[in-house]
């Protein structure tokens, strides 16, 4: 949980700016205008700046191709071993993507990725897909960042990356759920979808939505 700390301690994270969702398999729509917002962030003394990176099996459950099935379209998923109708997930398929240790997971070309305090991994279990980079959606592990954040005494998590609608939206309210006073940075953030629903609903988390002009004043 978040430290109960009064002091303002705050943490970047810079989500999935990898080169499979800037240029690649699924590159998000306008990823590129980005990258040298998240840079000037990364410049920005945050207590710690950590990335993440989808870092999948190469036949990870949320693929197309692992089902033989098309791009885009839907499959209901459970925890494995155990198919019950409470715990199924609507998993979307994706075109395979950020394969662990290949040219597609590496952090894009660009970003000032040496700037960064640590990496988390997610999503590195075949049978599970995790878009947050706290913990898989049912709860089964957690990955490195919540102690890590802890042990740092963080107080606040603002967030950049891609895509907002998936990674950065389910990261944000994960982290509001860990007691975090959550920032969601929205020029520095782009989405798969222009329909823009993730922005009400981190809003409805309580969920601050900012500019990254914002941020600077806050944290200089």
């Amino acid at each position: 949980m978040a430290s109960a700390k009064s002091t303002f301690v705050p943490a970047l994270l810079v989500i999935d700016m990898q080169y499979d969702f800037v240029h690649g398999s699924l590159a998000v729509p306008n990823a590129t205008t980005i990258i040298d917002i998240v840079n000037s962030l990364l410049a920005l003394p945050f207590a710690t700046k950590i990335g993440t990176k989808d870092f999948h099996p190469p036949n990870h459950v949320s693929f197309a191709a692992t089902h033989d099935k098309d791009v885009f379209s839907k499959i209901t998923i459970y925890p494995p071993g155990d198919i019950k109708e409470e715990r199924a997930l609507e998993q979307v398929l994706w075109p395979v993507h950020c394969v662990a240790s290949t040219p597609g997971s590496a952090f894009v070309e660009g970003l000032d990725h040496k700037a960064l305090d640590s990496v988390i991994y997610k999503g590195t279990h075949p049978e599970i897909e995790s878009y947050s980079a706290f913990q898989d959606p049912w709860h089964l592990a957690t990955t490195e960042l919540p102690k890590t954040l802890e042990g740092l005494g963080v107080t606040d998590v603002f967030l950049v990356g891609l895509a907002g609608d998936y990674c950065v939206k389910c990261t944000a309210m994960d982290a509001a759920d860990f007691g975090y006073k959550t920032w969601v940075i929205k020029d520095a953030v782009r989405s798969v979808s222009e329909g823009g629903s993730e922005w009400e609903e981190m809003e409805k988390k309580g969920i601050h939505i900012v500019d990254s002009a914002q941020v600077r004043k806050l944290v200089t």
